[in-house]
This record gives structure tokens, sequence and C-alpha cells, in this order.
């Protein structure tokens, strides 16, 4: 068939995805603008209760002792292959079973694994990665620098350069939406997968679309596809949004020290720090919109019943998408968003029993 009789019965389907984008971009935006109004209310509100705090985040000088407990594992950085980026990470284990690489989440970095970094590496090659953007790793400035593509090649850069074929994938939040491509890419680099409230982008677009009160649930989503506001309202009053987001006595993780919390907030306070997480969430809309895809990954599937974020219908659609067998799924009574810090004893048993016959 002539290349132009080609192209003229693929032009109204053209058209149509990109009347489709463009409508999906303005809706965006005006959710962005919407967004933006409420949390600078609430940001103002905090300056106002707060004066001596300042519109501005207060840069921590000092790294908290916590970051360098030496119980969690050594510090290193690797470079990366593909991109010549350096990744910072923390390694335990060396040498005593397969690797378990962990990938973290929103506003947090590698040492919201402290937990299963001390529990894991008894049988375990334990690393747990500062993602591109986060932390000592290199966070380059342009938007176009986390693309899920080249966040997904730093993943696979990361196993190979550690000098494994093939990794025990534990992951969540947004580590968890790049755990669940990554097993769609790169099969054959996953044996198993833990993930932690987080789903595939592709079952969460089509999920939000059918249930209107999960776009409500991720309404700051919509506020950071802005430009360098999003990053002025968070460090209003000395990061006072993150805080709340960290140690609200309902929503947010129980039993956080202000070492700890300390150790979240001390590399966002530093100059840009913000900006290379907050550039993720940039790219979310990038692929809209996103074609099904099926999962086969064996795959250990844990979700608080009372997460904040994300609805508990989020299970079953991920469930329907799944190859016979290679799910198995927990709603776990009672817990939150933070699974791995506010609940690590229950979250380890489910991993030893899920894990057991890799190690015998």
């Amino acid at each position: 068939m002539p290349e132009l009789v080609v192209t003229a019965l693929l032009a109204p389907s053209r058209l149509s995805l990109k009347l489709l984008r463009a409508f999906m971009w303005s809706l965006v935006f005006s959710v962005a603008l919407v967004a933006a109004a409420v949390y600078g209310c609430i940001a103002f509100t905090h300056v106002l209760c707060r004066p001596r705090r300042g519109c501005c985040g207060r840069r921590r000088s000092a790294c908290p002792a916590c970051l360098s407990d030496p119980s969690l594992g050594e510090h290193g950085f690797l470079n990366l292959q593909s991109s010549g980026l350096r990744l910072h990470y923390v390694s335990a284990g060396q040498g005593k079973g397969p690797l378990m690489l962990f990938l973290h989440g929103f506003p947090e970095n590698w040492f919201s694994w402290r937990y299963q970094l001390r529990e894991f590496q008894s049988r375990f090659h334990v690393v747990a990665v500062d993602l591109r953007g986060y932390g000592p790793s290199d966070a380059p400035r342009d938007v176009d620098c986390y693309t899920i593509d080249l966040l997904l090649v730093d993943i696979k850069d990361v196993i190979l350069g550690l000098g494994y074929s093939k990794c025990v994938l534990v992951a969540h939040d947004w580590g968890a939406l790049l755990a669940w491509h990554f097993s769609i890419y790169y099969p054959s680099l996953v044996e198993r997968m833990v993930v932690v409230s987080g789903a595939p982008m592709s079952v969460y677009q089509d999920y939000s679309l059918h249930h209107i009160s999960q776009f409500f649930r991720s309404h700051y989503m919509f506020l950071f596809q802005l430009p360098w506001l999003p990053e002025k309202l968070l460090s209003m009053s000395d990061f006072q949004i993150l805080k709340t987001a960290l140690t609200h006595h309902k929503t947010g993780i129980p039993r956080l020290t202000p070492n700890e919390l300390e150790a979240f907030l001390y590399n966002f306070s530093q100059p840009g720090g913000l900006t290379g997480p907050l550039n993720y969430y940039r790219n979310l809309f990038r692929n809209f919109p996103l074609e099904p895809q099926e999962l086969a990954t064996p795959t250990l599937l844990l979700w608080g019943e009372k997460d904040t974020y994300l609805e508990q219908g989020l299970v079953e659609a991920i469930s329907s998408r799944f190859v016979p067998g290679r799910l198995e799924a927990h709603i776990l009574p009672g817990m939150g968003h933070w699974i791995p810090q506010s609940n690590p004893q229950e979250m380890h048993q489910y991993m030893w029993a899920f894990l057991q016959d890799l190690l015998d």
C-alpha cells in the first residue's frame, strides 16, 4: 500500500490522539492551578502561624547522625554505564546471598529502608539506592532527565554494575511504579518483586478514569506539574508541608523521631534539593494514554487498608493484569501508606515466607 494512502488512513486516529492529549493537558494544568491555590493557602497559613521560620526552608549544614549508622551498611557510589551519572547507595551482607535491591519513594531516600537493611543482610546482599535526583546522587536539572525510560535504565545499570544478573526488587511508592515497569521491560533481571503501596502507571491511569475519588487522593501530583512553585510552597515555613506529610498522627509515619525526620529533610534543604524529585512527577503524563500491560514476575504486593493516597480498589485492578498464580497480594488491616517504616515486622514476615524457597 502506498505510503501516502497509509498516512491518509492513519490521519484521523493521529488527530484524535492529539486532541485527547491536548484535552488531557488542559485538564491537568487547570487542576494544577486549583491545587496551587489550595497549597498556597496552606503554606502561607504555616508561615503566619510560625513567623520565625520565615518563607524559606532552612538549609541544614550538618548531616544527621542516623544517616551514618554503621549497622545499616557501608556507603558507596556507583558510576552508571549508560548515563555516566553517579548514584549513592548503602550496602550490607555482600557475599551472603542474592541481591536484594530497594527503591524508595517520595519524599524519602535510602534511609526509608533502614529496618529492611538490618533484617535481611544476614541472608541477602541488601542495597538501598538513592535514585537520581535524591540525596548525594547526581541530580540533573532538566525535566527530560527524569523520564521513566531513563530511570529504568538506571536500575538496570545498578544491578549490572553491582556484578549481578538478577535481583529481588523491593519497592515502595514511586519506587514501586518504577519496579512494575522494570519487571515488564527487563524481566530477566528480576527474580522476585516485593511491591508496597504502588501501582503500575497504566493500572493507575485506567482506575483513576473510572474512580474520580482516586484523583482527589492524588491532588498533590497535579500541583507538582507546575515549574518552580511547588519547590517554593514545600519549603515554606521550613518545609512544614513535608513535615506534616511525614509526621501527621493519622497519615504520617508513626514513631518517627526528630533525628529520623531530619534524615529526610537534610538533602531536600540543600540548593535545588527538591527539583529532581519533583521532576519525576512532571513526567508522569508524558505518555498518556498508556496501553494495558500483562504482569508476570512473581510478586508479593502489600497494601495498607488505611492508605491515604491510594485506594484499595487498585489491588484488584493490579490482580486483573497478572498471569494467574504469579501474584500474592495482602491488604494489611489498620496500616497506612508507609508500611516499610510503620510496620516493618509484619512486612518482614510476609517477605521471609515469600522468599523462603530462594534460600532453601
